[in-house]
């Protein structure tokens, strides 16, 4: 699942352009499909997701910068991708899938921060039990529904830090957004924030939530996640 919002507003009037971060997703895609999965794609409207221009930098791909070329021709190219389904068709057709994989990127703080489907998706997913994986800001999702009716009040979770944060907003997008500090905003939603060194590679696993801090933790990210949706799979299957 992937925003598909181009532009983040900030403070002061201010926007960034933006979308999804490209290492996030695709290093995760590529872990997925390697270990025999077919990977479906959803956007809220069914729109192409857009895709943030920092990240193609060779820092942010945790030595695998070999499939930049690789990761920009198939965001080109691929069928699927290019025509995703809508959240709202996902929403009824849970049944017919094994896992959740929101990467981040600031787009998401713009449209699927908002998406009514949002709610409705990830309480589905954890009430069946099947893996959800939430990259860098995707964790802010989780504030998208009511303390008292979140099923993952409790839960260990990482997301990208309040250093980070600062950095990217000195850095990257010159501006502070609308919402901000969001290891924070978990904490005071009952959720226990959990997070590694700077730019490091820290992913945390509670149950069927699997979250990571960055960019830079897309080894930690793939091994946790491949391991919940490989027992899941184990689980479902008759022996």
């Amino acid at each position: 699942v992937m925003s598909a919002a181009q532009e983040l507003q900030l403070k002061k009037g201010k926007t960034y352009k933006t979308g999804v971060f490209l290492s996030e997703f695709y290093l995760a895609y590529k872990d997925i499909v390697q270990a025999g999965y077919e990977v479906e794609f959803a956007t809220p409207d069914g729109i192409k997701p857009t895709i943030d221009k920092e990240s193609y930098h060779k820092k942010y791909w945790s030595g695998r910068d070999s499939l930049i070329t690789e990761a920009a021709s198939f965001i080109q190219e691929n069928e699927k991708f290019n025509h995703p389904r809508k959240l709202a068709e996902i929403v009824h057709h849970i049944w017919s899938y094994s896992g959740l994989v929101i990467p981040g990127g600031q787009g998401l703080m713009a449209d699927l921060i908002k998406d009514k489907n949002i709610p409705a998706l990830l309480m589905a997913f954890s009430d069946t039990g099947k893996p959800i994986g939430l990259i860098c800001h995707a964790p802010a999702l989780l504030l998208s529904m009511p303390k008292a009716e979140n099923p993952f009040t409790g839960y260990c979770v990482s997301a990208v830090t309040a250093l980070e944060e600062l950095f990217i907003e000195t850095f990257v997008i010159k501006g502070k957004p609308v919402i901000r500090k969001i290891g924070k905003q978990l904490k005071k939603a009952g959720l226990k924030y959990k997070k590694g060194r700077p730019a490091g590679n820290f992913a945390i696993r509670d149950r069927e939530l699997i979250t990571s801090q960055n960019p830079y933790s897309s080894m930690a990210f793939g091994k946790l996640y491949l391991e919940a949706l490989n027992e899941y799979q184990t689980q479902k299957t008759p022996r």
